[in-house]
């Protein structure tokens, strides 16, 4: 009997720390594609500098904290986020988004508009998507989203201040 309470016991204790062990559906592991891109894209957003909001700026249409990395404006500068999606050659897509009180505006992207017509520049990130849960608690996200009505792998990892307030979001990914 003994060794029947044991090995039972042990069976509860395993299920119980593989519980623990396996990834949520948030945070499962990155798409290896959006590991790469969201490095470069970090990377080399930190070569500009470190990531700061300074005054405001009309980004398609709506009035946004404008960012900069060091001294270099991002704001309707499409040269960091084009640069990551082409090293993809795959359809990868990236953003910046800054904070502007509970909302998050895409202020420089390469993920188009649902119609095609340019770059979907001055829209927020979905207030009530899978991402954002993350991104309010300081973590990242990895997995599926839909972008403006279109399914997307991806991945978003919270921006900070010199002072570790979140400030933005930096996000990657591509097309399901």
């Amino acid at each position: 009997m003994n060794r029947k309470r044991f090995l039972v016991g042990m069976l509860a204790a395993g299920c119980f720390i593989a519980t623990f062990m396996l990834p949520s559906a948030g945070n499962a592991q990155p798409d290896p594609r959006v590991a790469n891109s969201m490095a470069s894209l970090k990377a080399k957003a930190a070569k500009l500098g470190a990531p700061k909001l300074e005054g405001k700026e009309a980004v398609g249409g709506k009035d946004a904290p404008t960012l900069y990395f060091g001294s270099n404006k991002i704001n309707n500068n499409f040269d960091v986020v084009d640069a990551v999606s082409k090293e993809d050659g795959k359809g990868m897509t990236a953003t910046f988004f800054v904070k502007s009180g509970d909302e998050y505006i895409r202020v420089s992207t390469s993920v188009p508009k649902p119609d095609g017509s340019g770059r979907a520049i001055g829209t927020i990130l979905d207030p009530a998507g899978k991402a954002i849960a993350e991104i309010k608690q300081g973590k990242p996200f990895y997995g599926e989203v839909a972008i403006l009505g279109t399914p997307y792998i991806t991945g978003y990892e919270p921006m900070k201040d010199g002072g570790g307030n979140v400030i933005g979001i930096y996000y990657v990914g591509y097309k399901k």
